[in-house]
């Protein structure tokens, strides 16, 4: 049920006063109000500050309601929604996983008029409300199965937008596109049908190579990372698309946005590799996830300390390089004799690449403590050398 007394003036101001203390003990005083349980009150205090972070154009909206928890952590944020606004547009799209509404809200923006599915009728009224709360008058709600919905009505669509569940019947999580519901894999012949274009959204941890196998007309292909952990998959797929794919990385930072692109048919790079030089690079989470190792060396000049290893090195600085920058201040092997004395209870940044220890292990072995500005590489060489390399932030400004 669509609880609209949550939405009187004296339960609001309730909500705003109390966002912020302990929801256990507020549960436990009971409701201040005859007609409104005290659990349907922490909901709204639990969805906003979600939504506080997550999606602050909801959050300042006062008239705004929200669902169960679960269906908030599962719901795209404002950051990765406005990315895939702008991947699209049309004059009629479609989002076939409405949910919370967050994507469809944005993605409607970029169209005359859009078509909201979902199956859960709580979250449809929710996200109706939402809807009309927040001035998005071309968004038609529809409850029901999407699919089903679809085959019913000749209608055709510019974009398809479609985030399958990523859980089962059980509540496990299945790590296939087949096993999502809906089955895009199976359906994609005709949902082609009825558009040219498909958005899809998929888990971060869903392997590229196997994605590919799965779907046919892909396009292109954007990792989104915030933060430098990467939150979703975008896959953009074209009817008749036969020609190269492109890889796109974005890692959303506070202060800066790491992008980087590749049509990655492109098959004459080979890897150059190269001993420490005066700085080292991380590539960032979204770099990680595409696989895109060679083709940062080559576009940025900075060589592999080793082919498996994913961190490079260059003798003047890369400002530009997607990921973190460091100065080597210091190089030694892993066999050196002095290493012992010279880790023992230092306080330091830890990352191996390419090494047989776990950072777990090396701290306990050395008793480093976690933190600071010194930062320590242990890796392979292009010599199959196991090396430790010292460091700090390269200055950048």
């Amino acid at each position: 049920m669509l609880h609209e007394a949550l939405l009187e003036k004296e339960i609001q101001s309730f909500i705003r006063e109390n966002q912020k203390k302990d929801l256990p003990a507020l549960i436990l005083k009971g409701s201040p109000f005859d007609h409104i349980k005290i659990q349907d009150i922490a909901m709204q205090i639990k969805g906003m500050r979600i939504a506080e972070k997550k999606f602050p154009l909801f959050f300042n909206n006062p008239r705004i309601l929200y669902p169960p928890k679960l269906n908030l952590e599962q719901t795209s944020s404002q950051i990765t929604a406005e990315y895939k606004s702008g991947l699209i547009e049309g004059s009629s799209g479609a989002d076939l996983t409405g949910g919370l509404g967050i994507d469809t809200f944005f993605l409607a923006k970029k169209f005359d008029s859009f078509q909201y599915y979902e199956m859960n009728k709580e979250l449809s009224e929710i996200a109706d409300h939402n809807f009309r709360e927040l001035g998005a008058s071309n968004i038609r709600v529809n409850y029901g199965d999407s699919l089903e919905l679809l085959k019913q009505t000749g209608q055709k669509f510019d974009w398809i937008y479609a985030d399958p569940a990523r859980r089962d019947e059980h509540g496990s999580k299945v790590y296939h596109l087949s096993d999502c519901k809906p089955n895009i894999p199976e359906e994609l012949d005709f949902l082609l049908e009825k558009c040219d274009h498909i958005l899809l959204k998929t888990s971060p941890i869903l392997d590229i190579t196997a994605g590919l196998r799965e779907l046919h007309s892909v396009k292109e292909i954007h990792v989104i990372a915030v933060n430098n952990e990467v939150k979703e998959l975008l896959w953009l797929v074209e009817k008749n698309w036969e020609s190269d794919l492109k890889l796109t990385t974005i890692n959303f930072q506070r202060k800066k946005v790491q992008k980087f692109s590749f049509d990655t048919e492109i098959k004459t790079l080979s890897t150059v590799l190269s001993k420490p030089l005066n700085y080292l690079y991380e590539p960032n989470a979204a770099i990680m996830k595409s696989g895109l190792f060679t083709e940062i060396s080559t576009t940025f000049g900075v060589p592999k300390l080793h082919e498996h290893s994913h961190i490079y090195t260059s003798q003047t600085l890369v400002k530009e390089f997607p990921g973190r920058q460091f100065q080597i201040t210091e190089v030694k092997s892993f066999k050196d004799k002095s290493l012992k004395k010279r880790l023992k209870n230092k306080k330091a940044n830890i990352t191996t690449r390419n090494f047989p220890d776990s950072v777990e292990n090396i701290r306990k072995k050395y008793r480093i403590q976690d933190g600071g500005s010194d930062y320590i590489f242990f890796t392979t060489n292009l010599e199959d050398e196991k090396i430790v390399i010292f460091g700090k932030k390269a200055k950048l400004t």
